[in-house]
């Protein structure tokens, strides 16, 4: 009699294949789902597999204008990035997918999900998180939390064995492991190209914002244009990996404790980053941006610690939101050899004055206004070089 139905997010790998098994042989129905976010993928060839080793259902959904949309562009709007230099692909994507695997849930009656993340890495938290969120009721299976799950399976060579012995489609070669201080195998990256390898002419572009978010980008050298979130997007990665943007080789801060080493490439997340960036200061009053800062830095590392659904999540994000009221203008780059450089900018909503700041014309600003500042900033600097000099003569 079976326990009950499980949708599992698969990916038609080694890990989700063996454990879609598991779930039969642990007497549950099992519902597969795989998601569309943009990945290079046989999609037809995954829902093949899934159905050829027992699943009861498949489900195979384009996600891609949805997490455009939805979660990139909110990041964008954010600056989000994560210690500094993690732009968030793989955190923001969870929460999308993970969404849409309740949803199914909801849809088909299923008592449980599950899926394949480690219990050690981040995206089980992710996932789980945003699954109590939205389906409160929902009961999660996480075979690599379960000691008979993990203790049958300590290492790929003990999947692999399991997969041989059950008819599962295996890789030709184990993955050959490499070490924290070696540099990554060139195979790794799948979206760009290594930038020494790349075109030795620049593409330049041209990104229009509205609110913060990107409405248009134009190739200045061929003309070409796109207009719609996911074709904006899908063209800036292409750009991106074409001239080898966004590779990043890094150790973060897990949110469960350790640190990890992560490899990762943004191509076209790099690209707004900067020309975000970049147009937002340009539009932005000073104090505002110096608080939308500080929210940015929070909502990273909210989406990073799968905390998308989160009411403080919510709040950020609605801030941020705020703060873009004026983030209109267009910002003109080039793309080349790994870099993003900023050429230009214009905007309807600049507070920036040329007449103001030029060294040629006085306009409305009085130099002397600049004395108050250096006063009360030069009393302040005194006061606490004096008193590092009398703590210095006091050891």
């Amino acid at each position: 009699m079976s326990k009950g139905t499980v949708v599992l997010a698969y990916s038609g790998g080694l890990d989700t294949s063996c454990i879609l098994v598991w779930l039969k042989e642990e007497g549950y129905d099992v519902i597969t789902y795989l998601a569309n976010i943009g990945q290079e993928e046989d999609f037809d060839a995954a829902k093949k597999k899934a159905e050829s080793l027992g699943a009861k259902k498949v489900f195979i959904e384009d996600l891609r204008a949805e997490f455009v949309e939805e979660f990139i562009w909110p990041s964008v709007q954010a600056n989000a990035i994560y210690e500094d230099r993690y732009l968030l692909g793989t955190s923001v994507a969870r929460p999308c997918i993970a969404r849409r695997q309740v949803q199914i849930a909801r849809q088909q009656g299923a008592q449980f999900v599950s899926h394949g993340a480690t219990g050690k890495g981040n995206d089980q938290v992710r996932f789980e998180l945003t699954c109590y969120a939205m389906y409160p009721e929902v009961k999660i299976i996480a075979p690599w939390r379960i000691p008979e799950f993990y203790n049958r399976f300590r290492g790929r060579k003990d999947l692999m064995e399991y997969a041989e012995k059950h008819g599962i489609p295996v890789p030709v070669t184990p993955k050959a492991p490499w070490s924290m201080d070696n540099h990554a195998p060139v195979n790794l990256y799948l979206m760009t190209k290594n930038p020494e390898d790349t075109c030795e002419s620049p593409d330049v572009l041209e990104i229009h914002f509205t609110k913060g978010v990107p409405v248009k980008v134009i190739n200045v050298k061929d003309g070409q244009s796109k207009d719609t979130p996911l074709g904006i997007f899908s063209y800036l990665n292409e750009i991106g990996g074409r001239h080898g943007v966004g590779r990043i080789d890094i150790v973060e801060n897990r949110f469960i404790g350790m640190k990890s080493r992560g490899i990762y490439e943004t191509p076209g997340g790099t690209i707004l980053y900067h020309a975000h960036l970049d147009i937002e200061t340009f539009t932005m009053d000073r104090e505002v941006r110096r608080i939308k800062q500080g929210l940015g830095i929070k909502f990273s590392e909210m989406v990073y610690n799968g905390f998308w659904y989160s009411p403080e999540c919510d709040f950020v994000r609605h801030c941020i939101d705020k703060s873009q009221e004026n983030v209109e203008g267009k910002v003109q780059l080039s793309v080349f050899k790994g870099q993003v450089y900023i050429l230009g900018r214009e905007s309807p909503r600049s507070l920036y004055n040329e007449e103001l700041v030029s060294m040629d014309v006085q306009g409305d600003y009085d130099p002397c206004d600049a004395s108050g500042f250096i006063k009360i900033n030069a009393v302040r600097l005194r006061e606490h070089h004096r008193l590092q000099g009398e703590a210095s003569s006091n050891r």
